[in-house]
């Protein structure tokens, strides 16, 4: 089981980087590029998925799991990317908004799938943070992301999540956010909480990996940098490295 993985590393004390793949922008040429880098880097987790995705996601996915041997997880944009190829999903509540669709409904909508498919559901709260640009995820999900500064919010917001039971915690700034998650509210979170704290969003640079993980963030979702250029999660693998020596 996915979580179970994820969960003994957390309770290990170690750090666990994520790799977050679009399919609309991996095309299926690129895979065995893909295939190689993936075998010297290492990520824990692959992500596949998006706010809006045209492909077809369970061909994509089927594909890209006969040429890797990680563990695959669905980072689904809405029900019907649903797919029964991969090996998990992350059972997203969009609990920074107040829209209903992410909070509940799309949920309802594919819990029959995911039953009748036997695919790990594991249940997530996910937070918008403020990257300092407009998002896809703040544009389809019409949802305002929590303020970068109003830490209290983004703690209150993670405790509920995690009294309403969920496994991980995921703070995200989005895909292409001119800034990550602040160091100062990774801190504060991670102090509140007792569940993993997943952290996405604007990480560019090894640097920036090394303040997440300083900050407290236990995995941390590479995914933007690495559509220019694969050779950079080396690099990232390296700083992962570095903190679970």
């Amino acid at each position: 089981m996915v979580y179970e993985q994820i969960n003994k590393i957390y309770k290990a004390g170690r750090k666990q980087l994520a790799f977050l793949i679009d399919p609309d922008k991996f095309s299926f040429d690129s895979i065995a590029e893909l295939k190689s880098v993936l075998q010297s880097s290492k990520p824990d987790l692959i992500l596949v998925g998006g706010s809006l995705i045209s492909v077809d996601t369970s061909a994509f996915v089927k594909e890209l799991k006969q040429h890797i041997s990680q563990p695959v997880v669905l980072y689904p944009g809405s029900s019907v990317q649903i797919c029964r190829e991969v090996d998990a999903m992350l059972f997203l509540s969009l609990i920074s908004g107040r829209n209903p669709e992410f909070l509940i409904s799309h949920h309802v909508a594919a819990a029959p799938h995911i039953k009748a498919n036997n695919i790990e559901a594991i249940s997530t709260g996910y937070m918008l943070i403020d990257g300092g640009s407009n998002t896809s995820v703040q544009y389809i999900s019409q949802t305002q992301a929590i303020p970068s500064d109003k830490y209290d919010i983004a703690v209150a917001t993670a405790l509920a999540g995690a009294y309403l039971g969920m496994k991980l915690i995921y703070m995200d700034a989005g895909s292409g956010a001119r800034r990550p998650v602040a160091k100062k509210m990774i801190e504060a979170v991670r102090e509140a909480i007792d569940v993993p704290l997943m952290v996405g969003g604007g990480i560019r640079t090894p640097d920036d990996l090394h303040l997440a993980f300083q900050a407290g963030a236990d995995i941390v979702v590479i995914g933007n940098v690495l559509e220019q250029d694969l050779s950079l999660l080396n690099e990232f693998r390296t700083t992962l490295n570095q903190f679970n020596k």
